[in-house]
Formats: structure tokens, C-alpha cells, sequence
């Protein structure tokens, strides 16, 4: 994200229920516990911290830098962040440090900052304060005023989890819980101050976040969780976890190529004095501080990790696993029908009056096949695309399967050999697009409405049994299977009761183990799930462990 792109915006790509909710006034805390926080998306509350004295005394251009040093006092050290790449603020500890300099400094030189602010800064200049964080005010103060890179960053108001941090603890005189917060258990309230525009990277937080800025502006970038795959998180096992890779001023799209796309997935709110920002626990976010910026932040553990109890840890990754599965398991089936609708070539129907219904009844192997009217075969019932569809489905069979004879077909001599897949498929691609390639049989059924292709299916059955059941047992791959019983699932909302049960019930009298036919189906489509969960967590974990 580029500082030249001002004002907000809403990416076209995130979703409607994600995008900030605006409020005019502050909501009761019985509205933001019941209806706003449980959204898990950003809100925006216009002018709610207004009437705090932080608001009205704090602001370094109307007076505020006298105030907050006469209110702090002059012998308190506090942690500023010093950056080594400019004014940009990454989270990874190579590119900053932390270091303790007396907060009158710091005041002392936004004080020459706001009487110069065009005075050239040097980058140099930190590591003299590095080198000499606790020299006196006047031996060191042209280091510091010399140096735009100074930030601080969280510093403590309030910390619930290390009361030792708190160095700026009478600040909170001058700011006031928000009411819509009333009873939130904070780990800690912050302050955050800069003296020249400074940006910070890509990140979220593990907590709740209210930001409020009393003096000066930020734009805040949002993302959701769901966009991590286009901000490249850092490795999981790294100190800077919650960080994006990607440079914010100059991406490298060549590394992170999904990274162009981040902007699309975005929304960047304008916070002025007075203003306040919820971003959800998880939430990324960006922030641009203008000159002499100052802003509160609260933070406190979402309701979800605060009850998340350990015992419980493996029940929550079943569950986020199997949604993982669902997920990636109707994007396959998706994708597949759009490829192959975009990609297939027009089938020509066969030529019906010149032998087409011959060239089927040369394989009927059911009772109808011995009638010499061809206007009663059940062929005749299907549309020419069905019935070119079943053709085709004959022929890979026919030309597949080793029959025992033209009437029979092998019975499997165990449950495990009911479900018989060759070596090839049995391999895990990482490429999900080319399962629909690999399965022929999945390619003809996939095209069919539900109603179609059940209609073929009990052709199939009456005239066709043997090639049906081999069909089943022997060359129905996963994603096959995976199909085959979404279409069953599309056919019941079309039919009554009584309709579903004639079919399944003409359906599965065709095989002489029912059970087998059942067990080769389920077989399948665990197979094809076990599949999906390898290539799901593949990509998971690439996208969003790195």
C-alpha cells in the first residue's frame, strides 16, 4: 500500500458483512457485547473519546507537549522504537530496536520538530541513541531531534499482565473507559506517539483492539483473517508471526505474487480526533500516522480465547480441519465444473436414425433388450445428449473392465477389493485440477442435470446392469464417487419420498451386494476427502504458515 493512495476505500473484493460498521454515537454495552463484537469485522465510532481531557489537552500543536511533560515530570524513562528502515516501522526485530530514553527528550525534540520540520533527518542518528540511551537531555538531544525515527510504540497506561511496564500510568487522569467497553477484562491500555509521519507494517494482534486518537490522524488498511493468503505471513515459528512479508512501500511481486491482489481485499477507515476503531482479535492492519499523532489503545481477550480451554484444543482442530475439507472439497467440485464447461468440446449426439439405438442395444444386457419394438426401449426416453453420455460410459467400461462374461461380472472377493483403484490414482497430486482430468468417469457425469442423469442411471439398471455394476465396484474413482453422490443429494430435492425411494431401490437391485455398492461409494468419497485434506493442508499451510 502505496501512502500516495489517500482517503477510504473499500476493496471490490471483500465481502459486504466484513466491511466496517459506521456509529455516530457510542452503542450501549449491551449492543457491542450483543451485536458488534460477535461480528468479528471492524467498526468505526465517530467523535466517542471527544470529551476526554486526553482529547482537548494532549494535542502537541495547541499546547499539549508543556502539558504531557509537566504531567509525566522529568526524571520518567520510557521505551521508544528506533527503526533502521526510515519511517517505516517493521515488526521484525532486525529492522528496529527498543531503547530507553527520558520522555522530557523525547518532548524536547518534537518541540524543535514542530519549529523545524523540514530539518533534514539521518537514519545514522539512532545509533547514537542506541550507543547512549540514558545520556542527559543536552548531550544527546541533537541526536534524538535529528532522528524522524522515533517511536513510542505501546507504551504502557495500564498492563494488567506486567504491572512493572506501566511508566506513563497518570496519563490515565486524562482518558475514560468507553462505555460500550464497561466490564472488559483489558490487559492493557497503550499509548502510541510519533513525532513525524511514520507508518507501520502489515499486522494483526491476539487481541481485541478499541484505537482512539486524541491528536492528530491515522488511515488504518483492514484485512481479514481470510486474506492472509495475500499477505504472506511470516513462518508461525518466527518472532514476527503476526507480520506480513511484504514490503508496504515496495512489494516485490515477482516473490509474492498473490500480493497484487491485497489492495482488492482491503479497507482503509480515517481516524481523526475524537475517533475510534474496533479491530477484532486476528484482524490485519496497516496504520499511517500523520505528524504529531497521538492515540489510546485498549486491548482485551476476545470471548472465543478466553473460553477456549486446552482440553478442548483437539476437538477445535477436528472441527476447523473438517470445515477446511468442505471447503476445499466444493471448490474442487466448482472449479472442475467451470473448467470443464469453458474447456470441453461439443458432443455430437449420435446419429439416432442411422444405427445410434443399435450401437447400445449391442451391449443390453436386461430383459428389455429382447423386445423388437424399439419405440418401447427405455433408450428412446433419454435427451440425445444423455444418451451420448451413456454411450460413452458403456464404452469406458466395456473397454476398461476385463468381464468375466457379457452377463457378469466379478464379485469382489473383500470389502478392501470392492474399491478397486489403480496405483496411479491412488497417488496424492498436488495439483487438485487434474483429479476431474484423471477420471473420465467424472467428466461425463459432471456436465448432467441431477434429473438427466438419473434417468440414465435407471436406463442403465434395466438394460444395463452388468456395465452398471462394474461402473460402480471397479471404475468410479473419488472425485467420481464424490459427484456421483452430490448428484444423488440434487436429485432428492427435486423428488417426493416416494420417487427417492423407487430410484435407489432400482438403483442398488442391480448389484448382488448391496453393501458392496454402499462400501464403494463411502470408500470413495473418504478417499477423495483424504485426498482433499492433503492438498488443502498443503496449500494451508503455504498460504498461511508459509
Amino acid at each position: 500500500m502505496r501512502p500516495e493512495d489517500d482517503g477510504e476505500f473499500v476493496g471490490a473484493r471483500l465481502d459486504s458483512g466484513l466491511r466496517a460498521a459506521r456509529f455516530a454515537s457510542p452503542p450501549s454495552a449491551e449492543e457491542f457485547a450483543d451485536a458488534i463484537e460477535p461480528r468479528n469485522a471492524p467498526a468505526v465510532f465517530r467523535g466517542v473519546v471527544k470529551d476526554w481531557k486526553a482529547s482537548f489537552r494532549w494535542d502537541p500543536r495547541h499546547g499539549g507537549l508543556d502539558y504531557l511533560l509537566e504531567k509525566v515530570g522529568p526524571d520518567v524513562d520510557v521505551e521508544a522504537m528506533i527503526s533502521s528502515t526510515g519511517h517505516v516501522f517493521y515488526g521484525d526485530l532486525r529492522s528496529h530496536e527498543r531503547v530507553l530514553v527520558p520522555f522530557s527528550k523525547f518532548i524536547h525534540s518534537c518541540r524543535s520538530y514542530l519549529r523545524n520540520p523540514n530539518a533534514s533527518s539521518d537514519s545514522s542518528k539512532a545509533q547514537e541513541i542506541l550507543n547512549n540511551p540514558t545520556a542527559s537531555e543536552t548531550g544527546c538531544s541533537g541526536s534524538l531531534d535529528s532522528c524522524d525515527q522515533v517511536y513510542l510504540a505501546q507504551v504502557s497506561i495500564l498492563n494488567n499482565e506486567n504491572k512493572e511496564r506501566c511508566s506513563l500510568e497518570v496519563l490515565k487522569e486524562d482518558i475514560k473507559e468507553p462505555t460500550f467497553l464497561r466490564g472488559k477484562p483489558f490487559s492493557s491500555i497503550n499509548i502510541w506517539m510519533n513525532r513525524a509521519h511514520l507508518r507501520s507494517s502489515t499486522h494483526y494482534d491476539p487481541h481485541h483492539n478499541l484505537l482512539c486518537v486524541v491528536a492528530g490522524c491515522k488511515k488504518v488498511t483492514l484485512w481479514p483473517p481470510s486474506a492472509s493468503p495475500y499477505l504472506y505471513p511470516m513462518p508461525v515459528y518466527g518472532e514476527a508471526s503476526n507480520h506480513s512479508s511484504v514490503s508496504i512501500e515496495e512489494p516485490d511481486y515477482s516473490s509474492y505474487t498473490r500480493a497484487k491482489h491485497m489492495k482488492e481485499y482491503s479497507e482503509r477507515v480515517i481516524l481523526n480526533c475524537g475517533d475510534a476503531l474496533f479491530i477484532p482479535e486476528g484482524w490485519y492492519h496497516q496504520v499511517d500516522s500523520d505528524d504529531f499523532t497521538i492515540a489510546i489503545n485498549f486491548w482485551w481477550k476476545s470471548r472465543i480465547m478466553t473460553e477456549m480451554l486446552e482440553h478442548m484444543d483437539a476437538y477445535y482442530l477436528r472441527r476447523i480441519l473438517s470445515r477446511l475439507v468442505d471447503k476445499e472439497m466444493n471448490k474442487m467440485v466448482q472449479e472442475s465444473s467451470v473448467c470443464h464447461s469453458k474447456g470441453s468440446t461439443v458432443i455430437q449426439p449420435m446419429d439416432e436414425a442411422k444405427g445410434g439405438f443399435e450401437q447400445l442395444n449391442l451391449h443390453s444386457q436386461g430383459a428389455d433388450s429382447d423386445t423388437s419394438d424399439k419405440k418401447d426401449s427405455p433408450l428412446q426416453t433419454l435427451e440425445p445428449s444423455t444418451l451420448q453420455a451413456l454411450y460413452e460410459l458403456i464404452s469406458l467400461v466395456h473397454n476398461s473392465v476385463e468381464l468375466v462374461s457379457q452377463n457378469e461380472v466379478s464379485e469382489p472377493t473383500s470389502q478392501n477389493e470392492s474399491y478397486n483403484q489403480s496405483n496411479e490414482r491412488k497417488k496424492i497430486t498436488a495439483d487438485d485440477s487434474s483429479l476431474l482430468e484423471k477420471d473420465a468417469i467424472a467428466k461425463i457425469m459432471l456436465p448432467l442435470e441431477p434429473l438427466e442423469l438419473q434417468s440414465m442411471l435407471l436406463v442403465m439398471a434395466r438394460t444395463f446392469p452388468r456395465t452398471l455394476e462394474a461402473l460402480v465396484l471397479n471404475m468410479l474413482g473419488p472425485i467420481g464417487a464424490e459427484i456421483l453422490t452430490r448428484k444423488f443429494d440434487e436429485m432428492d430435492q427435486q423428488a417426493t419420498k416416494e420417487q427417492q425411494s423407487e430410484f435407489y431401490k432400482t438403483f442398488y437391485n442391480v448389484f448382488d451386494d448391496q453393501y458392496a455398492a454402499m462400501d464403494s461409494l463411502l470408500n470413495g468419497k473418504e478417499f477423495f476427502s483424504f485426498q482433499t485434506l492433503l492438498l488443502g493442508m498443503d496449500s494451508f499451510i503455504m498460504m498461511h504458515f508459509r
